[in-house]
């Protein structure tokens, strides 16, 4: 059982998807995410067990690569392609309650940018994580984020921004969600911002890649 859940997080790992995938060559022909967390399921291994022993593990993996640059973007798309396979078998445990999710990351790029890169490669490292994210998509403005929160008023915000331009929308509708929502934790992220600016508007938490964030989440819900 334990060889079996490791295979599927090398899958993850190597963004293995299914036996047809021809990526990565070295394991051309083989199972891969698809079949083998189907295999897992139907072997009576518990849905909890799957996601915590083989998806978070295998994410976890290629986000430390991704951050020390052993890996890059269309790497880590693999893997989350993999890791989007795997989860379909395990939806259905989701929402009958019988996999539990960590919390919910609300994600947007703020107002005035149109770039998603970066944003999607955070909701995909944070949903291989553990946790369930609502991507409100880009040029997301302060009125949309507040409707999330009204849904999911325990969730964590992660606020995404490109521009230099756009740097002071990310100001504004942080100010604006917690003056609303005081107890709510804010992320920010992207190319032009920093700790420091993190420390100037007054957002809770700044990381300069994905695997960062993760790392401050867990130890959020821990």
């Amino acid at each position: 059982m334990e060889e079996l859940l490791q295979q599927i997080a090398e899958c993850i790992e190597f963004g293995k998807i299914n036996l047809a995938s021809p990526y990565p060559p070295n394991m051309k022909g083989q199972d891969g995410a698809d079949e083998l967390t189907k295999k897992a399921l139907d072997m009576g291994v518990a849905p909890q067990e799957i996601l915590n022993n083989s998806l978070i593990v295998g994410m976890s993996k290629i986000g430390v690569k991704f951050r020390e640059n052993k890996v890059f973007v269309p790497q880590v798309l693999m893997s989350a392609k993999a890791m989007n396979t795997a989860m379909i078998h395990l939806k259905p445990f989701f929402n009958s309650g019988a996999v539990q999710r960590k919390g919910v990351f609300i994600l947007g790029t703020v107002e005035g940018d149109l770039h998603d890169i970066g944003k999607n490669l955070v909701a995909m490292m944070v949903e291989g994580s553990g946790f369930e994210v609502i991507d409100l998509g880009v040029d997301v403005k302060i009125e949309k984020f507040k409707e999330a929160l009204d849904q999911h008023p325990n969730a964590f915000v992660g606020l995404s921004a490109l521009l230099t331009t756009t740097m002071a929308a990310m100001d504004r509708t942080n100010k604006e969600l917690k003056e609303a929502y005081p107890a709510i934790k804010t992320f920010i992220g992207g190319a032009p911002v920093s700790d420091l600016f993190r420390a100037q508007i007054g957002a809770d938490f700044y990381s300069a890649d994905p695997q960062g964030l993760v790392e401050i989440l867990n130890g959020l819900v821990a």
